[in-house]
């Protein structure tokens, strides 16, 4: 569902990628590990086409980007470590306008606003204003919005950063319950503990490449923290 192959990006005469291969078969969940400037989030943002390769391969659900972007962009949820929501809409009018985008109308459209409302929990603050929300309140509502128009491929992008651990919790229930269930997933984070708990397979983007690659099962915590330790040259996860 999501293969990427010698996938090159440079900003100016800076090379972030510099060949990475990286392939996440239907139903799988990827957690990608690497210190802060590895080049996570430019890869997330390459895979769902918000940004261009300067080399290599890449392809969602066998969509080739970017040729066939708006047709990839069909089949991906992104959610990010920033909401990207419109605090002065309500969850319901900010689902809408997103549906919309999504080409979601009428009776479906409002059925399936609903419908995700209440598995992330928010259904009784449906009508207030996206910013009287908590910051945890608000990252369930970006995950409503990524499976509005249930895409079999979900992107998360740092997604508990800035939640302290009642919001973290809650968003494990919400992930594991509405988000993941059946869906292939990349998520990148820092946290290790949570990315073993929750992946089948964990990875180590370090120096540009994917450095490191094994069965999330295979591991533990501690032993887990030596190999990043010694695959990235830094100290350990945050």
């Amino acid at each position: 569902m999501i293969e990427a192959h010698n996938v090159i990006k440079v900003f100016g005469v800076r090379p972030v990628l510099r060949g990475v291969d990286l392939t996440v078969a239907q139903g799988e969940f990827v957690a990608l590990f690497g210190p802060n400037g590895a080049g996570k989030t430019t890869l997330l943002r390459l895979l769902a086409s918000l940004s261009r390769p300067t080399g290599g391969r890449i392809r969602i659900a066998g969509w080739e980007l970017p040729a066939q972007a708006g047709q990839a962009r069909g089949v991906i949820g992104v959610v990010s470590h920033q909401p990207l929501l419109y605090g002065d809409l309500s969850a319901e009018e900010n689902l809408r306008f997103f549906a919309r985008l999504y080409g979601l109308g009428g009776a479906q459209r409002e059925a399936r606003i609903a419908e995700v409302l209440r598995a992330v929990g928010l259904h009784r603050r449906a009508a207030d204003l996206v910013r009287t929300f908590s910051r945890g309140m608000q990252q369930r509502l970006a995950i409503a919005r990524a499976i509005l128009h249930d895409p079999p491929v979900l992107l998360l992008d740092e997604p508990y950063t800035g939640l302290d651990q009642d919001a973290a919790a809650t968003l494990d229930g919400v992930l594991r319950e509405v988000a993941l269930r059946g869906r292939t997933v990349l998520m990148t984070t820092h946290d290790l503990e949570r990315g073993l708990m929750l992946a089948g397979r964990v990875a180590i983007l370090s120096r540009g490449v994917i450095a490191y690659q094994e069965k999330a099962a295979s591991l533990d915590a501690v032993g887990f923290a030596r190999i990043y330790a010694d695959v990235t040259g830094m100290a350990g996860l945050q």
